[in-house]
């Protein structure tokens, strides 16, 4: 093993990410300061929650974890488990219910919204681009590339937090789903996640060729590190870094990608559970999605 440090304080660190997540927390304060009322009501809990989601965004690609994901598989695979299955329901509930008015108000976005948060097409897109993603050919090829890195990821991040919404949002007039329904939601979601993560785990020989060539695993490393300084420090490939096989490192990340889903899924599903017993408890039987106006014009 070798010292990370070798690498740099911006590959390691990201400051153009880190005044860039900065720079979004203070508009998020700026705009609960402008329209701040007794109906405008941003409690303590939410600022802390949406300074958490982004805290979580700069930890998966800020930190040295986003450097050591083009190194090590199983770091990757905890990067988009913290980016995809955790983030986005800290930033959802972070955001109070008065700014999601606010951000869904213009028509445009309000339609593009509605249609990808409907629960069905959210659970197959998200599902279907974290597959696709990790597809041998398509994720060699989109971590070699620069720009289709960049859109791949963030075009993914929005698909999680649309996959999230219809479980973990508070609008009123967005409940399309009710306590029970959101329980099935969550466990369709861990039944289409695991095909993916069972071919990575149970694959005998490693898929991806950023991971164990060292000419792809060069190009791939050019995405956080200068062409120049990685020329100069003489790596031969990931191996030099990684002290399991290419197969182990990818039967790890794979596990440990099931194991986030599982907690963070258990989670969820614990929480809405636990909110229809409750509901149930106090004798109030009301489908909270029959108040929908949404789906009540459908009808």
């Amino acid at each position: 093993m070798i010292n990370l440090s070798m690498f740099g304080f911006k590959a390691l660190w990201s400051p153009y990410l880190f005044v860039f997540l900065l720079l979004v927390i203070a508009g998020y304060f700026y705009l609960i300061h402008k329209y701040q009322s007794k109906h405008n009501e941003t409690v303590t809990k939410q600022k802390v929650y949406f300074i958490l989601s982004i805290a979580i965004i700069y930890i998966a690609q800020g930190s040295p974890i986003d450097l050591i994901g083009h190194i090590i598989f199983s770091a990757h695979m905890t990067e988009m488990g913290l980016l995809y299955l955790v983030a986005p329901i800290f930033l959802i509930i972070g955001i109070p219910n008065w700014l999601w008015k606010k951000i869904l108000k213009p028509t445009f976005v309000n339609v593009f919204f509605t249609f990808f948060t409907k629960p069905l097409i959210a659970l197959i897109i998200f599902n279907g681009v974290f597959s696709m993603y990790h597809y041998p050919l398509i994720f060699d090829f989109v971590k070699t590339d620069n720009v289709y890195h960049f859109l791949f990821t963030n075009v993914l991040f929005f698909m999680a937090i649309f996959m999230w919404f219809p479980v973990m949002n508070n609008l009123k007039d967005r409940q399309t789903l009710s306590d029970i329904q959101k329980i099935g939601y969550m466990f369709a979601n861990g039944i289409l996640l695991t095909p993916a993560c069972a071919l990575i785990i149970f694959s005998g020989h490693p898929f991806y060729a950023t991971y164990n060539d060292p000419v792809l695993w060069s190009k791939a490393m050019e995405l956080c590190v200068s062409p120049d300084l990685l020329k100069s420090l003489n790596i031969s490939g990931p191996e030099v870094l990684n002290f399991m096989s290419a197969r182990e490192d990818q039967q790890v990340g794979g596990v440990i990608m099931k194991i986030i889903q599982e907690i963070v899924y258990g989670w969820v599903i614990g929480y809405n559970f636990f909110k229809w017993a409750k509901r149930e408890q106090n004798g109030n039987k009301i489908d909270p999605i029959s108040s929908n106006p949404l789906l009540l014009k459908k009808s």
